[in-house]
């Protein structure tokens, strides 16, 4: 075990996954009490205000906090502490925009950089970025509310390509998580309200085809020495890994290790570490797969993922030796170990 350190946890935020996020940062102020850390649990509500709780409870929206926000100054305050957890799902949290705010006021904190993080949320951005690389992933379609809305016939030809994808496809925002927004496409009739109701959520969507096989995920540890654990296969009762099946008790099932074969599981674990550093991440992020026989498409990577009672990041690492409590202050000892790598370069 790592000595215990004062941690600022940080969970709720302004988007669409702000109740994932509270079940997430309640999981990790536990697991970091039981650690013997010294924490300050900070709610972020839906309006943006930053307050000190007791527990990341579930609230409604509207639900007022208790007390009076907080003041954000740089080294006193709520923010006096050892090293910031983020626990921040989707825009806002996940995006680079708290990220940002912390290297402004120069503190540790877990998880990866602004750019890393900006580049995984944006489904279409590390499209473009994995592409370039090389790393094999689905086919899609760029969604833009702008054309889509002022160009009938742009609009037509999106439409086209995105037919020829073939179906079942997938319309998802491109800056959400958590499944928010997203519609299993079976027949292009479907197509054009699928597209409707994600650029509810975002103004650039992203339309999938449709992988075959099993869905596989990799949870990865480290900043420049990378740990990656066995992979984990999930089994879902539905058409699709949905927010039900992610989040609702016996929705899901996660096989751990996936039961596959030696070469197969080297070969994931060497892609997850690949697209890690592809994306420039730091700390922890999940990668996830498409796996086909020996056909491997690399889905997205999640550098904030749950840490939900039913999340898999966890689960991944507790399979492969790492318990919740260790993992934990991993993430705190790489936070502090990054910030201090980094001090010494002048931007």
């Amino acid at each position: 075990m790592s000595s215990a350190r004062s941690v600022l946890l940080i969970a709720g935020g302004r988007s669409s996954e702000r109740t994932v996020s509270l079940s997430s940062g309640e999981a990790v102020r536990t697991g970091l009490l039981d650690g013997g850390h010294d924490v300050t649990a900070v709610e972020i509500a839906a309006d943006g205000r930053w307050y000190r709780v007791e527990d990341f409870a579930a609230r409604e929206d509207d639900e007022p906090l208790p007390g009076e926000p907080i003041a954000l100054t740089p080294g006193g305050g709520a923010l006096g502490a050892e090293v910031v957890f983020p626990m921040l799902h989707g825009p806002f949290g996940e995006d680079g925009a708290i990220q940002g705010f912390l290297e402004t006021i120069g503190v540790p904190y877990v998880g990866s950089g602004i750019a890393a993080s900006a580049v995984c949320l944006d489904k279409l951005l590390f499209k473009e970025v994995a592409g370039r690389a090389g790393v094999p992933q689905v086919e899609y379609v760029a969604i833009e509310a702008e054309s889509w809305r002022s160009d009938e016939d742009l609009r037509d030809r999106m439409l086209e390509e995105a037919v020829a994808l073939g179906f079942p496809s997938f319309v998802k925002p491109a800056r959400l998580g958590s499944s928010v927004g997203i519609s299993r496409v079976a027949q292009a009739s479907e197509l054009e309200a699928a597209i409707q109701n994600a650029l509810r959520y975002d103004p650039r969507v992203i339309v999938e085809a449709g992988a075959p096989g099993d869905e596989i995920e990799c949870a990865v540890l480290g900043n420049r020495e990378l740990d990656v654990s066995q992979p984990g296969k999930l089994e879902f009762t539905g058409d699709w890994y949905d927010f039900a099946a992610k989040y609702e008790h016996g929705g899901m099932r996660l096989i751990a290790p996936a039961p596959i074969s030696e070469s197969l599981e080297i070969e994931l674990c060497s892609m997850a570490a690949r697209a890690f550093r592809v994306a420039g991440c730091a700390g922890m992020a999940r990668v996830d797969f498409f796996v086909d026989g020996a056909s491997i498409l690399v889905n997205e990577i999640n550098t904030i993922p749950g840490f939900t009672p039913t999340s898999v990041y966890a689960k991944l690492f507790e399979a492969s030796g790492l318990a919740y409590g260790d993992l934990l202050d991993r993430l705190l000892d790489l936070a502090v170990e990054r910030f201090e790598h980094e001090r010494g370069f002048r931007f």
